[in-house]
């Protein structure tokens, strides 16, 4: 390959995976009863939501995995994961610095994503679809271990749409000849300030049956919206 591998600074990577080890303790820390887990279950649930979005974005871009060339990754998700442990009891007083930390996680995922997918050559689409994938991979892959719902697919605080936002402003504004690193921080802001507001105002896309039952009522023009 003629071209160079984008090589995403180690100091961004590793803050990313930093701030996802303790989400992801914090989520595991969490429950109560038979789905309590062990210090080892939730040291692991950490590293998955630290590294699981970096690993799925070079998996779809056909690449090394960096995650895995390096010491420092796996080392920092699992010290990061111990921190969100133990200070769970801290952390959860602390509802919006939580909140911002969670959307600031899902941007840098995200921007990291489509613009590496962008230097390596991926039209503006499928960049986007990578950054969205790697934004949201880490919470999939924890929901799918714990046996949950995923999150992503049920009513919720625009997780994905807001990362999706973000991604295509980055993509958008490197056509428009912006250099990566300002498009990644623009990118950044834009899924961080939609995804705190989303929560903040109790955002959501709307229900699927109640897209059809609006279809319904407005293709007949007899049948009034059933509101629950």
């Amino acid at each position: 390959m003629d071209q160079p591998i984008f090589v995403i600074p180690l100091w961004a990577d590793l803050t990313a995976v930093g701030l996802g080890g303790i989400q992801g303790a914090l989520f595991a820390s969490g429950f109560r009863g038979d789905r309590r887990l062990d210090l080892l279950g939730v040291a692991i649930i950490g590293v998955v939501m630290g590294m699981g979005g970096g690993l799925i974005r070079d998996l779809l871009l056909n690449v090394q995995p960096v995650t895995l060339q390096s010491n420092w990754y796996l080392i920092t998700a699992t010290v990061a994961a111990l921190i969100g442990m133990l200070l769970a009891g801290v952390f959860q007083r602390l509802n919006t610095l939580i909140v911002v930390l969670d959307a600031v996680v899902i941007g840098m995922f995200g921007a990291f994503g489509t613009s590496k997918a962008l230097a390596l050559g991926l039209p503006l689409v499928p960049a986007v679809f990578v950054g969205v994938c790697a934004a949201v991979g880490g919470g999939i892959l924890r929901d799918v271990m714990m046996g949950l719902p995923v999150a992503i697919m049920h009513v919720g605080s625009l997780y994905a749409v807001a990362a999706g936002a973000g991604c295509l402003v980055l993509a958008v504004s490197s056509a428009f000849g912006l250099a990566l690193v300002p498009a990644a921080v623009i990118g950044i802001a834009v899924t961080t300030v939609i995804r705190i507001l989303a929560v903040l105002f109790d955002v959501s896309l709307p229900e699927q049956r109640m897209l059809h039952r609006r279809k319904v009522a407005v293709e007949t023009s007899a049948i009034p919206t059933v509101r629950p």
